[in-house]
């Protein structure tokens, strides 16, 4: 499988994990190519993509929005190491679900623990990655860098 297919598959594959995970209203927006580095601003979580190819996922947001998931997800706030670890977790449901998907279409990846990043960080060590732009209306923007390391 080339590299092309490889992240169309994954994008959608992360499109459909997103839609599964989320119990919610999503407008996913027309992903684009980008550079490094990334500008994370607040609040993410970076998890690993191992076996046929190799890449990460990293979920970027606000800690307003994760909390507003946590909320709508569980019925309530989640805050402080709560809320860093519910992050992880939902890091982990997108992933794991992404691999559920993708492996259908005879993609078989696996996933490393999840990497949960507070504050303003620049991540580098990729030459193009997808950028995913999402809003959750009445909870907030959440943004899905895909990166496909070439073989």
């Amino acid at each position: 499988m080339s590299n092309s297919k490889y992240f169309q598959t994954i994008l959608n594959g992360t499109i459909h994990a997103l839609k599964s995970i989320l119990p919610m209203e999503i407008d996913v927006k027309t992903p684009s190519i980008i550079s490094e580095p990334f500008q994370q601003q607040q609040m993410g979580v970076l998890i690993g993509l191992i076996g046929d190819l190799k890449g990460r996922v990293i979920i970027d947001s606000s800690p307003e929005t994760f909390s507003g998931i946590g909320n709508t997800m569980f019925g309530m706030p989640l805050e402080g190491e709560m809320l860093e670890s519910f992050t992880g977790e939902f890091g982990n449901m997108i992933a794991g679900n992404l691999c559920t998907t993708v492996g259908q279409e005879s993609l078989e990846i696996d996933i490393t623990p999840p990497t949960v990043m507070v504050g303003n960080t620049k991540l580098y060590g990729f030459e193009k990655a997808f950028i995913l732009p999402v809003t959750i209306p009445s909870v907030g923007p959440l943004t899905v860098l895909l990166t496909i390391e070439e073989e």
